[in-house]
């Protein structure tokens, strides 16, 4: 079913397929339609994929996988929880998940940013990467499983740890293994064992703030929560490559 307001189009996902439901979506998007919003949505994947346009979707439910995979503008907003692959190879666009996040989100992303309000799961950020201007951002809550920014290549990662008690470790390991570009914010302890051999540890300087408060900002408006009072827990570090070139001992000339 399909129920249009003057600004405004419904789609009742309850009962359709993926691909009945994407159908409708992508002729809504030809239509025009710049504000859509899909309720009862129950394991449909692949909504939002490869758009290139600068529509509005609003998801009422649990989307299936590969949400907003190479989409190029879209803003998708998640009130409720996505599964794995959101943000696959993502190449401009929003999306806003009020909920937790399953693995290898933001897959190969080439720019937009995704904000996910809880945690995520496993391999989230593996192979992101930048290009000049364009750089992937992904904004976590609370906190990841292991293999966080795997052979990460550019972009930035945040977790900002926000479900851990004071004095708990993260449970990620093999953090950043692999990495050989861009950079990860880390809120909260970890251990150095949990950290790939090719990740260096610092302290954030100013040019580091310059581009972490604005996403903390950002995750704040999007979630309803404190930036002020986030900042304030401290404990901040980045984690960086320490060679753009990590396994070329392996590979022969």
């Amino acid at each position: 079913m399909v129920t249009a307001t003057k600004s405004t189009v419904e789609i009742d996902a309850m009962g359709l397929t993926h691909r009945q439901m994407n159908a409708r979506l992508r002729e809504l998007v030809a239509d025009g339609s710049q504000h859509i919003i899909l309720r009862n949505c129950y394991g449909q994947k692949y909504i939002g994929t490869n758009l290139n346009t600068s529509v509005e979707i609003e998801i009422h439910g649990t989307p299936g996988g590969a949400l907003g995979s190479f989409m190029k503008g879209p803003r998708i907003t998640v009130h409720g929880n996505a599964q794995d692959g959101t943000g696959n190879t993502m190449d401009e666009g929003l999306i806003v998940i009020h909920g937790h996040a399953g693995d290898i989100t933001g897959l190969s992303a080439r720019g937009g940013k995704i904000f996910i309000r809880d945690y995520v799961g496993y391999r989230n950020g593996i192979h992101m990467k930048e290009y000049k201007e364009k750089k992937p951002t992904i904004v976590i809550g609370s906190s990841s499983q292991d293999f966080l920014g795997e052979y990460m290549a550019g972009g930035v990662l945040v977790v900002l740890g926000l479900d851990l008690a004071e004095g708990e470790y993260h449970r990620a390991n093999f953090v950043g293994t692999g990495m050989h570009g861009g950079v990860i914010y880390l809120r909260g302890k970890i251990h150095d064992y949990q950290l790939g051999k090719e990740v260096g540890v610092a302290e954030l300087d100013e040019n580091d703030w310059a581009i972490l408060r604005p996403l903390i900002e950002e995750y704040a408006d999007h979630f309803g929560a404190d930036a002020e009072e986030i900042i304030g827990r401290g404990e901040f570090f980045k984690l960086y490559a320490l060679s753009l070139r990590p396994y070329g001992r392996l590979y022969t000339v």
